[in-house]
């Protein structure tokens, strides 16, 4: 091989160690996201006593969309980085998650649209018991943006289920 060559392609696998400082930032994004969600939470709990139960409803469901994000997050993170960056090296950790080292690049845009849907789905409930003060036509660009990613979801699914059986056959 030449020595031009081999430098080029030395330095394009390398620059996958570029991902790594964006990781690095959705972890502060999710300190961040910690340190939201128990102000939320202390809001909720100093305002419990004078709030109805549709507002406390829609409190709850803020705290859980909180929860839904990082969970995307860690999803993201831990799952991006083994397959695009470096495997994570955690023989001795006891805690390992179900998924860990299971999940590649389409399972994981499955999973994330999955939890864009969930996460959806809460804004979407959330707007509903506010309904009285949305306007109508905002409420119906709510519904279609979530059918959208309801679809998307599926393609994806659809997608990734028809390049795993084109896989396999070609395997045979």
């Amino acid at each position: 091989m030449r020595p031009l060559e081999r430098f080029v392609e030395r330095l394009i696998f390398a620059s996958r160690w570029l991902q790594a400082p964006l990781y690095i930032g959705l972890i502060l994004v999710m300190a961040l996201l910690v340190g939201k969600f128990f102000q939320e939470l202390l809001h909720l709990s100093t305002d419990l006593w004078g709030m109805n139960e549709s507002r406390m409803v829609l409190a709850v469901l803020g705290l859980v969309d909180m929860v839904m994000v990082a969970n995307l997050i860690v999803m993201v993170v831990i799952s991006g980085y083994e397959n695009f960056v470096s495997r994570l090296d955690l023989d001795g950790v006891k805690d390992r998650l179900s998924w860990f080292g299971k999940l590649d690049a389409g399972s994981l845009k499955i999973k994330l649209a999955s939890s864009i849907v969930a996460i959806s789905s809460i804004h979407l409930l959330k707007a509903f018991l506010d309904a009285g003060d949305i306007p109508t036509e905002k409420l119906v660009m709510l519904v279609v943006i979530h059918m959208a990613f309801i679809v998307s979801a599926l393609m994806l699914a659809y997608l990734d289920r028809m390049v795993g059986a084109k896989h396999a056959a070609e395997e045979k």
